[in-house]
């Protein structure tokens, strides 16, 4: 056991986190959906997600035979919304090709959608006590600023490097501790801004500690100027007070999610709502502008909201479009900007 190691499972003894949710009775199910709900998100974040959705899909086959509708709703604003359609092939996957048993193998692991070489090593490691080194976000930033790794981890040539750090750290014994202690450090301690070196296990022999220069590692990518598209949401209202919704495809941006119907900013309105619904407008007016930033654009929403006539005749509940009423408490999966404007307009007078 490196010295490295053997420091860090000290700290965890002491000061790791022990009392997670998905650290009581750690199966392989509760530890799987866990690590898909933690990447790229927070811990007090995902912790009431992760409540709700154990109480609804308390093991996989209930998961795996759940609508994907169900699952989305439990998903609604979480974000990174494939993570959430992966989840749940990869729960019907489980049940067809493995008996409905997580598979404890590394490369059968890999062949699950959603499920990539960290989250592996971190299902492995933590639910089968395999020794299998992760690479996750806070992982990355402890073993840069220890070894005062240059260059964005991104990079394929550092993203090899810090897997070849990883394993050489990674200890033969106590590997779930090691596991969880890593991911603790960096999400507690070796924090991105204003680390807190001086509780910091490793801060002796950490390269970025002693030139100073923690705020340095890990070198970050080279800003880009997102570009921004614009989009007129379409808010349908009928004389019920429910707002049409369509369904997205299964794919791509808020994929498989209900949303509200939208078009181009050089669109007529009146002309999308007679050409695709067949309906007329009796009167809209534009609600405040709002911004979705996304990793590589941001949505510039225009929310119009319309008043229309003649809706039980022209356009018709189907698969894909449904007329949604708050009150009527419907589970479907709503992104957060989609979810937002509906409870704005809840009640508004036209």
């Amino acid at each position: 056991m490196t010295s490295f190691s053997k420091n860090l499972l000290g700290w965890f003894c002491k000061h790791g986190r022990k009392n997670l949710p998905w650290q009581q009775k750690p199966t392989p199910y509760r530890v799987w959906v866990s690590e898909i709900m933690l990447q790229q998100t927070q811990v007090q974040t995902v912790i009431p997600y992760f409540d709700r959705f154990m109480q609804s899909f308390p093991d996989l086959e209930t998961l795996a035979a759940a609508s994907l509708d169900q699952v989305l709703h439990h998903w609604s604003g979480l974000g990174y919304y494939a993570r959430a359609r992966n989840l749940h092939k990869a729960a019907q996957v489980i049940c067809d090709q493995h008996a409905g048993q997580i598979p404890d193998d590394f490369e059968e692991l890999l062949q699950l959608p959603g499920i990539g070489r960290s989250t592996a090593g971190a299902i492995l490691s933590l639910a089968f006590q395999q020794r299998q080194p992760i690479l996750d976000g806070n992982v990355k930033r402890v073993l840069t600023r220890y070894h005062a790794i240059e260059g964005w981890p991104g990079e394929t040539m550092i993203q090899k490097t810090l897997w070849k750090m990883a394993d050489q750290q990674t200890p033969q014994e106590k590997v779930a501790e090691y596991t969880q202690a890593i991911m603790d450090l960096g999400a507690t301690v070796c924090t991105r801004s204003k680390p807190k070196c001086g509780s910091c296990p490793l801060s002796v022999d950490c390269e970025a500690n002693k030139q100073d220069r923690q705020a340095d590692f890990p070198t970050s990518k080279k800003k880009k100027i997102l570009p921004v598209k614009k989009k007129i949401f379409l808010i349908l209202k009928n004389d019920q007070n429910e707002v049409l919704l369509e369904k997205r495809p299964p794919f791509g941006i808020w994929g498989g999610l209900w949303s509200l119907p939208e078009c181009d900013q050089e669109a007529d309105p009146e002309a999308v709502c007679d050409q695709r619904f067949s309906c007329k407008i009796t009167n809209q007016r534009k609600l405040k502008i709002k911004r979705h930033t996304f990793s590589h654009y941001h949505l510039e929403i225009t929310p119009l909201l319309i008043e229309i006539s003649d809706h039980d005749t022209v356009v018709m509940e189907s698969d894909q479009t449904l007329w949604y009423n708050n009150n009527q408490q419907k589970h479907l999966g709503l992104a957060a900007p989609v979810a937002s404007l509906l409870k704005n307009i809840e009640g508004m007078k036209q």
